[in-house]
């Protein structure tokens, strides 16, 4: 979320240009690493009628804040999504400062 994630909106409609996912950047399996899938024996028969649930999403939630403030405390941009572009940026002009 914190490397991807961009609303662009539209000055002139104000309507959002990426509102769907044909222009809006999501990770894929070549922006990830190894992926592992696990079975957790616990029967929970009042989720669903297959007693499925997925858990990814619960452990991820801090991951954005945790690369943004690392982020900022690195070279101080604060500016989502962190791109490459950005980050050149605010290392070329902390290189040119006093």
């Amino acid at each position: 979320m914190a490397l991807h994630e961009r609303s662009i909106l539209d000055p002139q409609f104000g309507d959002y240009v990426n509102h769907d996912f044909a222009g809006y950047h999501l990770a894929t399996n070549a922006d990830v690493g190894s992926v592992e899938g696990v079975w957790v024996e616990d029967d929970d028969p009042h989720v669903n009628a297959l007693g499925a649930k997925g858990k990814g999403e619960i452990g991820i939630v801090g991951t954005a804040a945790a690369i943004a403030n690392a982020v900022y405390h690195a070279i101080g941009i604060r500016d989502l999504p962190i791109t490459p572009d950005k980050v050149l940026l605010a290392l070329i002009s902390s290189a040119h400062a006093p």
